[in-house]
């Protein structure tokens, strides 16, 4: 194998200013200006070494799929870096036609109550250190890891999501519609 393909199979992560990142084991703790967070890496199968500001990532076999599994942990890391300096926002529109939604949170818990008439309310929990925030008609995801935001703003999508009937009438749900760099006040 030439020394390009061996290259190929290795990626650094230069660490920004203001974030602090150390390795125990496979666990990566990151320190940042917004907080901190880890991240496991013992179920990504790659090399993880912290030198000179930079995470050096090298991959456990040469083909294609460890290519892949390689710059899946490059943007983990990554993304958690540009999290920890700027956070991140998604914003949530309440759409519905007659029984007003309306969205309370009690601890890590999301209560929808009031969808579609129903007596009992949804309930759906919050990933991480999500902060969630309901505005009037709207329900404001902001924190530091993009995939714990994602991942909270689509369980309270699927809780709200109309079955057994058409979807196209039946508008009723809470919809993401502005995900964007930064948190929000």
């Amino acid at each position: 194998m030439s020394t390009s393909q061996i290259e190929k199979f290795q990626d650094e992560v230069v660490i920004p200013e203001g974030v602090t990142v150390t390795l125990n084991n496979h666990m990566l703790k990151f320190v940042g200006p917004l907080g901190k967070t880890f991240k496991n890496f013992r179920a990504i199968p790659v090399n993880i070494e912290i030198k000179d500001g930079k995470v050096l990532l090298k991959s456990i076999d040469t083909k294609k799929r460890d290519y892949a599994i390689l710059h899946t942990a490059r943007s983990i890391i990554r993304n958690i870096c540009e999290g920890l300096i700027t956070g991140y926002t998604i914003k949530m529109k309440v759409v519905y036609a007659h029984f007003p939604i309306t969205v309370k949170i009690e601890g890590k818990k999301i209560l929808i109550e009031n969808f579609q008439g129903e007596r009992s309310a949804r309930i759906t929990h919050i990933v991480g250190n999500t902060k969630v925030v309901p505005k009037g008609e709207d329900v404001i995801l902001t924190g530091e890891v993009w995939t714990d935001i994602t991942q909270t703003a689509a369980n309270i999508e699927l809780k709200t999501k109309v079955k057994d009937k058409d979807h196209r009438v039946f508008l009723d749900g809470i919809y993401s519609f502005e995900k964007k760099k930064g948190i929000e006040k």
